[in-house]
């Protein structure tokens, strides 16, 4: 029988606001245990939330962002369950009226295709505490600082049908939430993590089948291999003449596996109801307005106008509008060298990028800024030095040398563009290589390649590339 797997993702995106979402307490990460944690967090009887304005407004900036609906009167309701981190014994959350609903957002896969996938809703939630179980050994730890903190989970529709498409979908929202700024997608953190809904059903049948979730994934490689995984084990499992039971199951990342965490509670189970300490939410037009004013350039307006604007290919465009802040530092240096853009495009995705990832640094890190780097630019496009020794160039302003200029200068790498000091070192290799002359005139012309190398490895590497082909071909004719 052929199988269909049917996804659906819901996403925990932690707000970047400097409080609670119903408190004043600190959302610092890192923090001593229990020390982020007020009275509102904790639960005490008599201490009031007050709503956090400023995570409303990311709510709102995100929805726009997916061309979604803005709820202008939404509820804030009671979530009920009893675990050691949850210090009131509920969750504050919102069940039948989000904040925002219907939207959309679109995902480009490997193959050139762009999919639609829908977003049901996204509404605002406090997280709960952490359970610490390292370090302890007949007892659990309990952290409250995440409690109270912020989350927009933002829901998709079973829309997915491969692990490949749900990581699409994850980076490609990943990617949205930190060009908005309102959340730093340090998934190591917990600040994004995913919850994957899983089921398999006959291809060509429409009713769902029954759906396990796959609780706090926190890398787009382990949600890849724990869908898969959970994709083989309910085929293995309906093949075999068994029925898959709806739960709650968790990936083991070092065994490469999901297994099983609790039976998987349906919605009245939580018993929600309105929070009475809470009114409803009610969003003025003027407000949506002015969250509007604030939206930047988005991730898919801007590769279009790499594309348009610089000339670039789409998946180098797709490449440099990945982050925000590889956008605007590709921008910077075609701005500031003034040159070819698929130049600039060509070292940041290539020498710049390869060292960032090399050190683990981050963009507004990086010792080598983008005035920097268009300095360099400037002269492989002059032809002060040839492509190959702007790489040695630019490895010793990363080490801190000093500029392009600097470095060519003191370590005199300027390229030899003087066709009458080019002449002289061609006529010598030709004449220490005679047996490969021959070879080459008499149709070997593949060796043509082997005195260019001899001509370059004698110049250090120094002679103009196209000058010396060029004067190679005049000789060789001979």
């Amino acid at each position: 029988m052929e199988w269909e797997t049917v996804i659906g993702l819901e996403i925990h995106t932690q707000l970047q606001t400097s409080s609670k979402i119903f408190s004043g307490s600190s959302t610092a990460y890192g923090a001593e245990p229990n020390t982020q944690a007020s009275l509102i967090d904790l639960g005490y009887p008599g201490m009031l939330p007050v709503l956090n304005r400023e995570a409303v407004g990311m709510a709102v900036k995100l929805g726009l962002a997916i061309g979604a609906k803005i709820a202008d009167r939404s509820v804030f309701a009671r979530k009920n369950y009893f675990y050691p981190d949850l210090p009131k014994g509920y969750q504050i959350s919102q069940y039948e009226l989000p904040v925002v609903y219907e939207g959309t957002l679109d995902i480009e896969m490997d193959d050139g295709s762009t999919k639609t996938v829908g977003v049901t809703r996204a509404h605002l939630e406090e997280d709960a505490g952490k359970s610490l179980h390292e370090g302890f050994e007949t007892m659990t730890g309990i952290d409250l600082n995440r409690a109270g903190t912020p989350l927009l989970e933002i829901v998709s529709e079973p829309d997915l049908r491969s692990s490949a498409e749900a990581v699409a979908y994850m980076k490609k929202l990943h990617s949205l939430v930190r060009y908005l700024e309102i959340c730093d997608g340090n998934m190591q953190e917990g600040s994004f993590r995913c919850d994957a809904n899983v089921s398999v059903r006959p291809k060509g049948q429409k009713e769902f089948g029954t759906r396990t979730e796959i609780k706090n994934v926190n890398s787009f490689r382990f949600v890849e291999k724990a869908i898969d995984y959970e994709v083989e084990r309910q085929i293995d499992v309906l093949e075999s003449g068994g029925e898959v039971v709806q739960e709650t199951r968790l990936y083991d990342p070092a065994k490469g596996e999901t297994r099983s965490m609790r039976t998987k509670e349906e919605a009245n189970d939580y018993r929600y109801f309105p929070d009475p300490d809470l009114l409803p939410l009610e969003i003025e037009n003027s407000f949506v307005e002015k969250v509007r004013s604030s939206l930047p350039e988005l991730p898919d307006a801007k590769r279009e106008r790499f594309i348009s604007d610089y000339g670039l290919k789409a998946y180098d465009a797709g490449v440099l509008t990945a982050t925000r802040e590889m956008g605007d530092f590709y921008e910077a240096v075609v701005k500031a060298s003034g040159g070819d853009p698929k130049l600039a495009a060509n070292w940041v995705m290539g020498e710049f990028s390869g060292f960032l990832n090399k050190d683990g640094v981050e963009i507004a890190e990086a010792p080598v800024n983008a005035d920097a780097l268009a300095g360099l630019l400037k002269r492989i496009e002059d032809n002060t030095i040839s492509g190959k020794i702007a790489k040695d160039v630019f490895e010793a302003m990363w080490a801190g040398e000093g500029d392009a200029d600097t470095i060519i200068d003191k370590k005199g790498l300027k390229q030899i563009t003087d066709a009458s000091a080019i002449e002289p070192i061609i006529d010598d290799v030709l004449e220490k290589n005679p047996q490969q002359l021959e070879q080459y005139r008499a149709g070997k012309d593949k060796l043509f390649g082997f005195f260019v190398g001899q001509v370059m490895k004698a110049t250090k590497g120094k002679a103009n590339p196209q000058q010396v082909n060029e004067l190679l071909k005049e000789k060789l004719k001979g």
